[in-house]
């Protein structure tokens, strides 16, 4: 007998719940008992309570590369809680899929390599019938020194699978498109998901909100990279399908939710920003808030990375959402690989120039995360010039962000001392 036991981290539930609808709709572990704890401590308890009852846990986590030593040590405590019960631990996650070398030898039983949807029942399936985990398709695991695999999870079809746990009730963002493609160098979303899109379709969409409705959720939102990429195949915006999507979104809602888009958590490329394309924001949506992605103000840069568009498509937008009454807020990453003194003081004066229009800075310090072209460089560091700008735009409410706890969990790492010069 088996059982699933998630932990659950704030960073991480909503992965989670995604994968807790794919074992409650899957017919082979529609059965399995499952159950959450928030914490060490709480797992501990969780764990020897199944184990009691004769079943073997599968303890499910998922983290991103940013958590990976405080998760690490999180289970280092768990195990030493649960020693002598037979408990099998699994990674899943952008870390997990990018690195499975390094989080098995942190003291995962299994790490999940690729999407997790198809994975997790199966794994449950296969532990259940007394079958080896080697058999399911997506997972790494010691034998002695090596490291072995069964290769990676297919790519799930985004209408075969629920976008949340329906049975217990837990919603969240809808995933409306996976995968990106254009691949940024610092990104792990490309190379975790592939350098393609992958849409959920727009009865899908329809839906799923109307579950959102009918569980009386107050606010409708959207998870993609790219929000104004939806129904398009490629780099494009296809602005039909995007009214199709609002205009059903809007409908299933009804008046009395409120629905985003274009905000947290997702944003909208620069390139596809156009009068039209806020003007369908603007009647179908309630946020007064929109992202845009720049992430850098030196063209140079901008290039190097893969981003596909220039310093003056950001400009253009930012001016478009400001004219069109939206709070914008811009992404920046600080500290990029190869970055010099005059990409640095360009994208300071980007930032100044932002900041006297009105939009506010999002700041993050690069952090090279693995399983990217970057994952070998050093972490971020933020130059004393740029960091003083961050901070006095901060206190005029121009900017926000986790930039200097970025910054020190790079260091952290011990891939360097942020206060050597630059």
């Amino acid at each position: 007998m088996v059982s699933l036991v998630l932990h659950y981290r704030r960073i991480a539930r909503l992965a989670l719940d995604v994968l807790l609808g794919a074992v409650e709709t899957d017919p082979a572990t529609a059965h399995v008992p499952v159950e959450r704890a928030e914490g060490p401590d709480a797992l501990v308890a969780v764990i020897r309570r199944h184990a009691a009852t004769g079943r073997r846990p599968v303890v499910g986590w998922s983290f991103y590369s940013a958590s990976f030593p405080e998760v690490a040590a999180e289970l280092a405590r768990v195990r030493a809680g649960t020693a002598g019960l037979d408990a099998l631990h699994v990674a899943g996650g952008p870390h997990a899929s990018a690195d499975p070398e390094g989080t098995l030898a942190a003291g995962f039983d299994l790490a999940a390599i690729g999407e997790g949807e198809a994975t997790l029942p199966a794994l449950l399936a296969a532990v259940a019938e007394g079958r080896a985990p080697g058999t399911v398709p997506g997972l790494a695991w010691r034998e002695g020194d090596r490291v072995r695999t069964s290769g990676r999870a297919a790519p799930v079809d985004l209408d075969a699978v629920p976008p949340c746990a329906p049975r217990a009730g837990r919603i969240g963002p809808l995933e409306i498109t996976r995968g990106c493609v254009w691949a940024c160098r610092f990104c792990q979303t490309p190379f975790l998901f592939r350098a393609r899109f992958r849409h959920r379709s727009l009865e899908s969409v329809r839906r799923w909100v109307r579950f959102h409705a009918r569980l009386d959720a107050r606010d409708v939102r959207f998870l993609t990279p790219s929000a104004l990429s939806w129904g398009s195949p490629g780099a494009g915006c296809d602005l039909e399908a995007i009214e199709a999507l609002l205009a059903t979104a809007r409908e299933e809602a009804g008046p009395a939710r409120r629905l985003f888009f274009g905000s947290f958590p997702s944003e909208l490329r620069p390139e596809h920003v156009s009068e039209r394309a806020l003007a369908l924001v603007r009647r179908y949506c309630d946020n007064d808030a929109v992202i845009v992605g720049a992430q850098s103000g030196s063209e140079r840069l901008l290039a190097e990375m893969g981003r596909g568009h220039g310093v003056e498509d950001v400009r253009r937008a930012v001016a478009l959402a400001r004219d069109a009454g939206f709070t914008v807020s811009v992404d920046f990453v600080f500290g990029l690989p190869g970055e010099t003194g005059d990409d640095r003081a360009d994208t300071r004066a980007l930032l100044r120039e932002l900041a006297d229009g009105g939009a506010r800075v999002h700041a993050h310090a690069f952090m090279p995360l693995p399983g990217t072209p970057w994952e070998a460089a050093g972490p971020g560091r933020i130059d004393p010039e740029t960091g003083a700008l961050l901070d006095r735009l901060a206190s005029r409410g121009r900017a926000h962000g986790q930039w200097k706890r970025q910054q020190r969990l790079g260091f952290s790492a011990g891939k360097g001392d942020p206060s050597e010069s630059l």
